[in-house]
């Protein structure tokens, strides 16, 4: 079927012209409020990678220092590229969350608080047992509780949204932090910054070429 001839303002669509038209406009709308990898991603990706890296660096995978790195400056050094990453998606979250309302608002809102709690009351836990362990260990449970926090978010955030890519990164992280575990306090660091912050910076551009695509 044909276009009905006239007046192009007043020019009657066909039924393929306007499927193609909506998936046109559906493609521009979710460009334009889509969440850009790249923003959410990357952060994260380099604050792992740098962080984790520089208690791999000091752990070791044997046990002996790479780098004659203190607790306190490896620790400063996870926690500062933490907040600046965190920073930095909080503001890009932010800027999107104007494009956003009604329930998918809302569900953000909670998703966002529940990544919150989950933070806070994981340090109250893990505050009453480090205090027994070796320094090692310590730094261990910290770092392993935290990513077992980011992977079951993860994880039900794909669930909430149904994004299935989302789900299973989740999971794989789960994975990897249990195999961390279970090597020692440098094979985790390790495994965390080139297996799981490497990881989502290439995530991040195969979802952005993916985007471009589409």
């Amino acid at each position: 079927m044909r276009a009905v001839e006239g007046d192009d303002d007043e020019r009657v669509l066909s039924p393929e012209d306007s499927l193609r038209l909506i998936n046109d406009q559906r493609a521009e709308m979710n460009r334009r409020l889509g969440l850009n990898p790249l923003l959410f991603y990357v952060p994260w990706g380099v604050a792992w990678f740098v962080g984790f890296g520089a208690f791999f660096l000091r752990h070791g995978l044997s046990g002996e220092p790479y780098v004659d790195l203190s607790r306190g400056a490896s620790l400063t050094v996870l926690l500062v590229s933490i907040g600046v990453a965190l920073a930095f998606t909080g503001y890009a979250g932010w800027r999107q969350g104007h494009h956003v309302r009604g329930e998918s608002q809302d569900r953000g809102a909670m998703y966002g608080l529940t990544w919150s709690a989950a933070y806070i009351t994981m340090s109250f836990v893990a505050s009453r047992f480090v205090r027994h362990l070796p320094p090692d260990e310590a730094d261990l449970l910290w770092a392993s509780l935290s990513i077992w926090v980011v992977s079951i978010m993860l994880m039900a955030g794909g669930a909430v949204w149904r994004l299935r890519a989302m789900f299973a990164g989740g999971a794989a992280i789960a994975v990897v932090n249990a195999a961390g575990v279970a090597a020692g306090p440098g094979w985790h660091a390790l495994l965390m910054s080139v297996v799981v912050g490497g990881g989502y910076i290439v995530a991040a551009l195969v979802l952005r070429r993916r985007m471009a695509k589409a």
